[in-house]
């Protein structure tokens, strides 16, 4: 009956002490959940709203700062529970597992981080118009892994952030006013005074090109065929449809007065000479 006794009492103990690093542990994680969810989380939101931040950087923010109390109610509950040997086993072996994850991503969290910083410092927002490598387009949307810009011929690009962020990105409609060129040419034996006349004239008479700042015409060219003058005019407001149809109505203007005034645009002629020699022969049969 003795050794019975002292068997039960061993594993009453040992319960005992389960219990208790089992109380320590939900205490400890308890009380970390709580309060990191009634004063870190909120200040987080806070500080992040303070700094005018997009929504998506605000929502990034506070699901980090909620995966950053779990972890610390989980490691804190542990601590306190006796299990720090354990806890630092895992910690190692969750950080081999991330290395790894890291390096098999790395462009996914390329672009992931690279989304951050777009919504950080804004370089163009959804509903600007945007040129890159060559492209352009609207955008409709930016993620924090890609970004999605529609084309003016009605086509949707996913463009991974990484080459937004990396890459020289042209927004033409960043700022409330825009320039315009546009290189005219007229024949050398036009007058260059009134060609320049006639092309102020009809920016001026456009009523969305600006007369501040005021437009103006320079002679940039002595092309092989033509003397190249180049407007150049302001429109307020830039948007993809105002610049393509300002543009097309103020240069249709100067081509018509042109003609009316016998001002020519003249073209490259290429002239063709020499002589074909044919060559006749028979096969021997």
């Amino acid at each position: 009956m003795v050794p019975l006794q002292f068997g039960l009492s061993g594993i009453a103990a040992t319960i005992a002490v389960f219990l208790f690093a089992a109380f320590k542990f939900v205490a400890g994680f308890v009380a970390v959940l709580v309060l990191g969810k009634l004063v870190f989380v909120p200040g987080v939101e806070r500080a992040i709203a303070s700094r005018g931040l997009d929504e998506a950087v605000k929502s990034l923010g506070s699901s980090v700062a909620n995966a950053v109390v779990w972890v610390a109610a989980v490691a804190i509950g542990f601590t306190l529970a006796g299990y720090g040997a354990f806890l630092s086993a895992f910690a190692v072996f969750g950080g081999a597992i991330a290395l790894a994850v890291g390096f098999a991503a790395q462009d996914l969290l390329g672009n992931f981080v690279a989304g951050i910083f777009i919504l950080k410092d804004k370089p163009f927002e959804v509903g600007d118009w945007i040129e890159w490598n060559g492209n352009a387009g609207r955008v409709e949307d930016i993620d924090l892994r890609v970004s999605r810009v529609r084309t003016f011929d009605n086509e949707r690009i996913t463009v991974p952030n990484g080459d937004l962020a990396n890459n020289a990105v042209t927004n033409p409609v960043a700022y409330e006013t825009l320039r315009q060129k546009f290189v005219f040419g007229i024949g050398y034996d036009d007058d260059i005074a009134q060609a320049t006349d006639i092309v102020v004239e009809k920016a001026e008479e456009h009523a969305e090109i600006l007369d501040d700042p005021a437009p103006s015409v320079r002679v940039v060219e002595l092309g092989d065929s033509a003397v190249g003058l180049q407007s150049r005019w302001w429109i307020d407001e830039p948007d993809r449809g105002d610049f393509v149809r300002v543009r097309s109505e103020y240069v249709t203007a100067v081509k018509e007065a042109f003609d009316e005034a016998g001002i020519d645009m003249p073209y490259v002629h290429r002239q063709l000479t020499g002589s074909v020699e044919v060559i006749e022969s028979v096969a021997d049969e």
